[in-house]
């Protein structure tokens, strides 16, 4: 028989660990918002986002301390953004916020540093951008979108019916990575590199993505580096310029003499720009439309409403929660003062959420009014150079879906990416059912 007064005792003491050093045990219970004290408040705790556990906590920072300061989490203190309004008064304000400390709360290390556009300030940034603005031009975009149906057409074609498979892998990362290799030109035997690339450079403190801790983390995006050398050197002594992202880079006036960490940077910047936030619409979508039935319903009522969902989706699912900023100077800020030299977090996720500029914020509407209003690009000089790509795909994908299948239902609960940068799935699971 169990000892009772232990079992309490060990109940008590834990309890009291919870209340007073942390508000999350893996495998445990999390406390809510309404409990914590928001000076000690930490929302980059990766086991938050593992479980989905932040919303009441956004909407307390939302409704009581709008500009929040932690002074304390793994990775040192930082500032939280989370309305929409402050948001954009930070995104575009490019003269008192810097990216060129880095877009994440993890500080570019000295020696290991790794230059991209996105985490540049002009004028470099936009010579940059320029570059490699092109392989989204709408001329391109039409040329691509035959190529995304077809591959798109032949993913579906292959599902299996009546019986589960995981959306992440088979018809997420296998779109998008198809996608990725592409814009590169990159050998397509290969592709599915492109893709543990992007999880090991946004996965640095995940375990279960680098076990080994830094120096795998190192070491895996050193062989990115030497893969992508060899192909930009392949595109450098090309008789004719190719038309697709390394010939773009390895030919352009400011890029073509960029050091070997700077070109890392970029390709990295364009591997996790072009898989990651699309990749997670994808199955965001698809949990979406289970979540919320009537729209799904709306949805196969009307297929003209796809790309009005596609827009919706995106803003439901902010594929990345959120980019930082260094303050370059004193900036006041929703009554407080920002120092000059610290992180800011924009918390994109909080903005997208936002009941002062959203009407209900936390259903999906898929043809909620102003639906392209959502903060999840970005905005100003740093906007995603990508949304109209992302959002083609995504819109195909539904098109192709609905000529073949009745439904789609999710079968277990989604699992999660346990980070507060990347907000994805890893794995979900799902049964389809097709057209009668």
């Amino acid at each position: 028989m169990a000892d009772t007064a232990s079992e309490v005792a060990d109940t008590q003491e834990e309890r009291d660990w919870r209340l007073d050093r942390k508000y999350v045990i893996p495998g445990g219970p999390v406390r809510p918002a309404s409990s914590l004290d928001l000076s000690d408040l930490d929302i980059s705790d990766p086991e938050l986002w593992r479980r989905e556990a932040y919303w009441d906590r956004f909407a307390r920072l939302r409704d009581e301390e709008p500009v929040h300061y932690c002074s304390e989490s793994a990775v040192g203190p930082y500032w939280s953004v989370t309305r929409y309004e402050d948001i954009m008064a930070v995104d575009t304000d490019h003269k008192r916020f810097s990216s060129a400390g880095g877009i994440t709360l993890v500080d570019l290390d000295e020696d290991f540093s790794l230059p991209m556009f996105i985490a540049m300030d002009q004028p470099k940034h936009d010579v940059q951008r320029k570059t490699v603005q092109p392989i989204v031009a709408p001329d391109n975009l039409r040329n691509f979108e035959s190529l995304i149906r077809e591959r798109t057409a032949k993913v579906l074609d292959s599902l299996p019916v009546g019986e589960p498979f995981d959306w992440v892998d088979t018809v997420s990362i296998e779109l998008t990575t198809m996608m990725l290799a592409t814009l590169f030109n990159f050998p397509f035997e290969d592709r599915r590199k492109l893709t543990r690339w992007s999880d090991v450079a946004t996965g640095r403190e995940n375990p279960e993505i680098c076990p080994g801790g830094e120096e795998q983390w190192r070491a895996e995006l050193m062989e990115c580096l030497g893969y992508f050398t060899e192909l930009w050197n392949q595109r450098v002594n090309a008789n004719e310029p190719g038309n697709d992202l390394i010939s773009m880079l390895a030919t352009g006036e400011h890029t073509k003499d960029m050091e070997p960490m700077e070109y890392l940077g970029n390709v990295i910047l364009l591997i996790v720009g072009g898989n990651d936030t699309t990749r997670n619409s994808m199955t965001a979508s698809v949990l979406g439309m289970n979540l919320f039935p009537q729209e799904f319903d709306k949805l196969k009522a009307n297929h003209d409403l796809i790309p009005s969902m596609v827009s919706e989706i995106i803003r439901w699912q902010t594929p990345l929660a959120h980019m930082r900023r260094t303050a370059l100077e004193d900036v006041e800020l929703g009554g407080k003062t920002i120092k000059a030299g610290e992180k800011v977090l924009m918390w994109y996720v909080s903005g997208n959420r936002d009941e002062r500029h959203f009407e209900r914020p936390n259903d999906i509407w898929i043809d909620r009014p102003k639906v392209r209003s959502h903060l999840s690009f970005g905005f100003g000089i740093h906007r995603c150079v990508g949304n109209r790509l992302g959002e083609m795909q995504l819109k195909i994908l539904w098109e192709e879906f609905f000529k073949r299948f009745e439904d789609i239902i999710v079968v277990k609960d989604a699992v999660r990416t346990p980070s507060c940068f990347v907000k994805g799935y890893t794995e979900m699971m799902v049964e389809l059912v097709p057209k009668k």
